[in-house]
């Protein structure tokens, strides 16, 4: 199953970022797309769960997704940020990937049932959320082209 374009890094162009009080070595994964329209489900969740999601991600994320089509689909990297149905009282729980999107900060959200191939969105639909507007904020429309640098933190030590 492809997981974008992840490419071998070098020692100069390593990423690093910090988790739970250490740095850690990640991979990193390159996703190009085009934005198509969305049908608005987490932005209604987002703002019902902000604050759990504030608590997962650190960031106020505003309520709505930017949907990117990829070309081919990608698949979760083997450790993610989990909000957990349990959690909140519901019945779907949501994958979170750490990526940046034109440069911004931002997440990848995904529910189980989409990653296991049953749900709304095929493989080839990732729906990028952060704390502003993507649309507005880089005056996007359907059919634009992105670029989407997503971490795969790797096995935990």
């Amino acid at each position: 199953m492809h997981r974008g374009a992840t490419r071998p890094c070098s020692l100069d162009d390593r990423e690093w970022i910090y988790d739970e009080l250490r740095w850690q070595e990640v991979e990193l994964a390159i996703l190009s797309g085009k934005i198509v329209s969305g049908m608005g489900n987490f932005s209604y969740w987002i703002e019902k769960l902000h604050e759990h999601y504030l608590h997962k991600t650190g960031m106020k994320l505003f309520p709505g997704t930017l949907n990117v089509q990829l070309d081919e689909p990608y698949t979760l990297p083997n450790q993610v940020i989990r909000l957990e149905r349990q959690e909140y009282g519901g019945s779907v729980s949501v994958n979170i990937v750490p990526c940046s999107i034109l440069g911004k900060s931002a997440f990848i959200l995904r529910t189980d049932a989409n990653e296991e191939g049953r749900g709304h969105h095929p493989r080839t639909i990732v729906e990028v959320a952060t704390d502003v507007r993507l649309r507005d904020h880089f005056h996007l429309n359907d059919g634009d082209v992105v670029r989407i640098e997503t971490f795969d933190l790797g096995a935990p030590e």
